[in-house]
């Protein structure tokens, strides 16, 4: 068997484990940094399909661009020829793949984990999995969707828990620290939320390693008038970063959460936009506080290690169910079509 992957960094790792016990060919349709040196090793052909797009630039030139890469992602899947297409995650990594593989009538995997939040495209999937029964439930009661399967837990967890790390002293000598917060920007914040966090982390006094991801560093570098705040270049081995810090505070998502959960990594989440999240739920689940930036100060001293147990304990169950998926799948057409698009489509509405 053939398998194509369409992924940007995060779910990425998703797929890992998956690769790693299922025996077949992969290539990747890679979007955005990151994927090339993650994926790279395990798979046989890697193909870009571009990267994200702000949604406040150009909008003619954002749906120019998108059509660019849905191109490029035709053409891959036309040369590669695979016998199917996973995506997981919510970004344009998904709604290129998908949008490319039904052009060609290959059919689709997808590894849903935002569940409120999902991509729109997902209603032309062929199969659809949740990570638990409440949400293959929210799923089909709210989106309409067919052809759901609960795993029972998150791939994830079973990459960060096989995870070599990089030794915490080597991280801690690079950067001269005895001890650091490591800070991690990302979709939960707006441009005008960087002012007042970059305040509340001087006021800390810690020393900081800040990863600015999704935000440009000369925007966070701007408003950074102490020395103990450092912004971090390039490719970030995430994980190492985390298991090196003694505290974490981040503004992102699924990817994040699991991988604090699983390394023990006493964590704040910056209470964003984004109120009802997948993400939210876990953190209520494994003990990481959600705080709003003004309030950080005042328990990050107080800060205890999540609970592992609960993703630990279901990671390497939900990889056995994905395969067995993958063994016996036999695609019965779009697990919604276009009224679970539109019901999806207004749903995101609210995220935007």
């Amino acid at each position: 068997m053939k398998i194509a992957i369409a992924a940007e960094l995060a779910p990425a790792k998703t797929f890992i484990p998956l690769i790693e016990k299922f025996n077949a060919k992969f290539i990747v349709l890679e979007h955005g940094k990151g994927v090339r040196e993650l994926l790279g090793p395990y798979s046989q052909d890697i193909y870009s399909i571009g990267e994200s797009r702000r949604s406040n630039g150009n909008r003619i030139r954002i749906a120019t661009r998108i059509l660019s890469d849905v191109r490029r992602a035709v053409v891959a899947l036309r040369k590669s020829k695979p016998d199917i297409l996973l995506t997981c995650g919510n970004a344009g990594d998904v709604r290129k793949g998908i949008t490319a593989a039904k052009l060609l009538g290959i059919p689709v995997l997808h590894i849903e984990q935002d569940i409120y939040n999902p991509i729109e495209m997902i209603a032309f999937a062929d199969l659809i999995t949740a990570p638990s029964r409440e949400y293959k439930e929210y799923l089909e009661t709210n989106y309409h969707l067919k052809s759901v399967e609960n795993i029972g837990g998150y791939p994830h967890a079973l990459y960060v828990k096989n995870l070599k790390l990089e030794d915490p002293k080597n991280i801690r000598k690079r950067y001269d620290l005895d001890e650091f917060i490591l800070t991690v920007l990302g979709g939960d914040l707006k441009s005008q939320d960087i002012p007042p966090l970059i305040r509340m982390l001087e006021k800390l006094g810690e020393n900081i390693l800040l990863a600015p991801f999704r935000f440009d560093k000369r925007l966070i570098r701007k408003h950074i008038n102490s020395k103990n705040i450092h912004v971090l270049e390039g490719f970030v081995d995430l994980p190492s970063f985390m298991n090196a810090s003694k505290a974490m505070i981040y503004a992102a998502g699924m990817g994040v959460t699991i991988e604090a959960g699983v390394l023990g990594v006493p964590s704040i989440k910056i209470a964003g936009f984004h109120g009802q999240h997948a993400s939210v739920d876990l953190c209520e689940k494994i003990g990481i506080p959600i705080v709003k930036i003004e309030d950080i100060p005042s328990i990050i001293q107080d800060l205890t290690p999540p609970d592992s147990d609960y993703l630990l304990s279901t990671a390497e169950g939900s990889v056995k169910k994905l395969i067995s998926l993958m063994e016996n799948f036999q695609p019965k057409g779009a697990c919604g079509g276009f009224k679970s698009f539109k019901m999806i489509w207004e749903a995101r509405s609210k995220f935007r």
